[in-house]
């Protein structure tokens, strides 16, 4: 491998000074810096570039940790979540890692990769009403942007959706179509969206005149199987719902599945949406009624956030995000409607 004091024996300067001129430092003449970089071309000099990164202060680097729990980065949600960090990532020149923890050891790897100096900052996702994570890291300062909020607290950057807006676009739709008897089934209201999403259905159906019940609201995990589960329950209420809310799409594949299964039609005699409009939302059978997002844009607005978080700290960082001026972005979100309904 060729080094930095090779090119100077070469080129007969200091080991310094070839340093410098690789860098275009302006203190170096002009001639010296051409002849410089192009005898390091022509002895195919690589940068070091673990040494510049530990010289620079930064990794070039952004992460993401994984729960093991969390059995919905399995979801065609989070597929596409972290395509959208991994592209924007990618076209700005810095890494992505991506680190997996059970719960009960994440904020200790947070530490750790904060201590090692493993990242420059962190995205984070699926955000709790009170998140250690958050709490932790706006506590040391250090760069990280979310999709999604937290109670009670704004002052940080991220990208969310208006969730009161899609449940009561989605609250219209049903009862539009006839239905009175209208179910939820929800992730841990734990999870911000969770809690958020079911406190907008109540408050839209109370609107109109409807109500929800208790034996209405199903509180379990985030995935297909558990939907399936969910629905099963629904379905034997003395009085079982007409229509299903499903706060993802998985979940909501689920209650399709478990309403085909009892020999209902899905549409028809059982309504179903879901949330997020994955892919396979419309090739789904029947399509499935959900509300749009557009989830990779999202995952590569979250990475142009923390890089410009990451900016404020390190004003030489070599992602830019051109563009950012709000860092505390709400989107609007869509109903697509389709045969599920």
């Amino acid at each position: 491998m060729v080094t930095l004091k090779d090119i100077a024996e070469q080129v007969q300067k200091s080991v310094t000074t070839v340093s410098r001129a690789l860098a275009g430092c302006s203190d170096v003449s002009p001639e010296t810096i051409r002849l410089v970089q192009t005898t390091a071309k022509e002895m195919g000099y690589v940068p070091n570039s673990i040494a510049q990164r530990l010289q620079k202060k930064v990794t070039d680097t952004i992460g993401i940790v994984v729960p093991y729990s969390a059995k919905g980065y399995g979801e065609p949600f989070f597929s596409e979540l972290l395509a959208g960090i991994g592209r924007e990532a990618s076209e700005q020149g810095l890494d992505l890692l991506v680190a997996y923890a059970k719960r009960e050891n994440e904020l200790s790897l947070y530490k750790k990769l904060v201590n090692g100096r493993r990242v420059d900052g962190f995205v984070i996702s699926r955000t709790l009403c009170h998140d250690e994570r958050i709490d932790y890291l706006s506590s040391i300062d250090f760069p990280f942007a979310s999709f999604g909020m937290v109670e009670g607290k704004q002052d940080f950057p991220f990208v969310e959706e208006d969730s009161d807006y899609a449940m009561a676009c989605v609250v219209d739709h049903l009862a539009g179509k006839g239905h009175t008897r209208i179910a939820c089934i929800a992730p841990p209201l734990s999870v911000m969206f969770s809690a958020v999403r079911l406190r907008a259905v109540r408050k839209h159906m109370e609107l109109i005149g409807l109500s929800l019940p208790s034996e209405m609201v199903c509180i379990g995990s985030f995935d297909q199987k558990d939907g399936f589960m969910q629905t099963q329950k629904l379905l034997d209420l003395p009085h079982p719902p007409t229509a299903i809310i499903c706060f993802n799409d998985s979940i909501a594949f689920g209650a399709i599945n478990a309403g085909k299964e009892r020999g209902l039609s899905i549409g028809t005699d059982l309504a179903i949406t879901g949330f997020d409009d994955v892919p396979m939302a419309e090739l789904y059978r029947p399509p499935l009624t959900t509300v749009h997002q557009p989830i990779a844009d999202i995952g590569s607005l979250v990475t142009k956030l923390l890089i410009k978080a990451i900016q404020e700290k390190h004003p030489t960082y070599r992602a830019k995000a051109d563009g950012i001026e709000n860092m505390q972005i709400i989107l609007c979100p869509t109903l697509i409607i389709r045969e599920s309904s």
